[in-house]
C-alpha cells in the first residue's frame, strides 16, 4: 500500500510539473504573439520626437493618441470610407460564404447525392491548381467585376478549405438525427435548418470567423479590381498612408502640443486597420475551439 501511494503522489507531482511547464509555454506563446500589436500601438502613441530621436524601444514615451485622430479626421486618407466598405464587405461576404460552404458541405455529406466524389474532387482540383492573374484577372473582367463591389463576396463565396472543415464536422454527426426527421416527413432543406443548423454553431462560428478575417485582410483584389476611391478598401486606404508616404513624405507636425511624424501615422494606420477584426474574436472564441478542433480531427 505504501508503494502504491508513493506512485500516486508521484503521479500527481508529474501532472501538476507538466500542467505549470504547459501553462508557462501558452503564457509565453501569448506574449510572444500580443507584443508585435503593442510595439506598434505604442509607436503609434508615442511622441514623434522621441521617435525621430530613437528613444523608443518599446514602451510609449510621451503618450497620446492625436496620431489616431489625425488618421481618422484627414480627408486625405479618408479612412471612414475603406472602414465603412471594409466592414459591408466583411459582412455581406462572410453571410454569403457561411450560406453557400454549410449548404454545399451539407450536400456533398448526403449519400443520396450520387456524385458527391466527383464534385468534391472538383473542388479540391481547383484549390491545389491555380491558373494565376492574368487569368483570373481575365475571367472576372468577362464576367462584370471590374470596379464592381460583388468582386469581393461572390469569387470567395466557397472556400475549398472551409468546406473541408465543414463536412468534416456534418460528417460526424449522428446519422439518427436525419432519419428521424425524415420519419416525421421533413425535407431535406427542413432537415438542414431545423436538425443540423442548431448543432453546428461551432462549425459556422468557425468558418465564419476565417472567411471574415480573409475578406477584412484582402489587399490583391480589391487593388486590381476595384477603381473608384469610394469603394476603396480600409487595406487600400493603409497602403496609400504607408507606401505613399515614400512619394510624398510627411514632415513632422504639431498638433496639440504633440509632435506626429510619419511613423506615428503609419503605426495609427495599421491599428486601425486591424482593430475591428480584432475585435469580433473574443465574441466568437468559445465557438471557434471546438469548431476547429472537430474539423482537424475529423479531416
Amino acid at each position: 500500500m505504501s508503494r502504491q501511494k508513493t506512485n500516486t503522489h508521484l503521479k500527481k507531482t508529474r501532472t501538476g510539473v507538466f500542467d505549470v511547464v504547459n501553462a508557462a509555454i501558452l503564457i509565453l506563446v501569448a506574449i510572444i504573439c500580443v507584443c508585435p500589436f503593442l510595439y506598434v500601438f505604442f509607436i503609434a502613441s508615442s511622441d514623434g520626437t522621441y521617435l525621430t530621436r530613437g528613444q523608443v524601444t518599446f514602451f510609449p514615451k510621451g503618450f497620446h493618441l492625436q496620431a489616431f485622430l489625425y488618421v481618422l479626421t484627414n480627408p486625405k486618407f479618408d479612412v471612414f470610407t475603406g472602414m465603412k466598405n471594409s466592414i459591408i464587405y466583411t459582412v455581406l461576404g462572410t453571410i454569403v460564404a457561411v450560406v453557400f460552404t454549410y449548404m454545399t458541405a451539407y450536400a456533398l455529406t448526403r449519400p443520396r447525392l450520387k456524385q458527391r466524389f466527383f464534385i468534391m474532387t472538383l473542388f479540391v482540383v481547383t484549390w491545389v491548381f491555380e491558373a494565376g492573374i492574368i487569368p483570373q484577372y481575365i475571367v472576372y473582367s468577362n464576367l462584370g467585376f471590374i470596379d464592381n463591389i460583388w468582386v469581393m463576396i461572390i469569387p470567395g463565396a466557397i472556400n475549398t478549405q472551409f468546406l473541408i472543415i465543414t463536412k468534416a464536422f456534418l460528417e460526424g454527426l449522428p446519422k439518427e438525427l436525419e432519419e428521424a426527421a425524415f420519419v416525421d416527413g421533413a425535407s431535406d432543406f427542413k432537415t438542414m435548418m431545423s436538425i443540423y443548423v442548431p448543432v453546428s454553431k461551432p462549425i459556422i462560428a468557425t468558418i465564419g470567423l476565417f472567411n471574415a478575417v480573409s475578406i477584412w485582410n484582402q489587399y490583391l483584389i480589391p487593388q486590381m479590381f476595384l477603381k473608384t476611391d469610394t469603394k476603396k478598401t480600409i487595406q487600400q486606404v493603409l497602403k496609400s498612408v504607408i507606401i505613399g508616404a515614400q512619394e510624398s513624405p510627411f514632415s513632422n507636425a504639431v498638433v496639440n502640443g504633440v509632435t506626429l511624424n510619419q511613423e506615428n501615422l503609419n503605426a495609427a494606420a495599421i491599428v486601425i486597420a486591424m482593430l475591428p477584426i480584432v475585435c469580433v474574436y473574443p465574441f466568437v472564441q468559445k465557438y471557434f475551439k471546438k469548431g476547429i478542433l472537430i474539423g482537424s480531427v475529423k479531416g
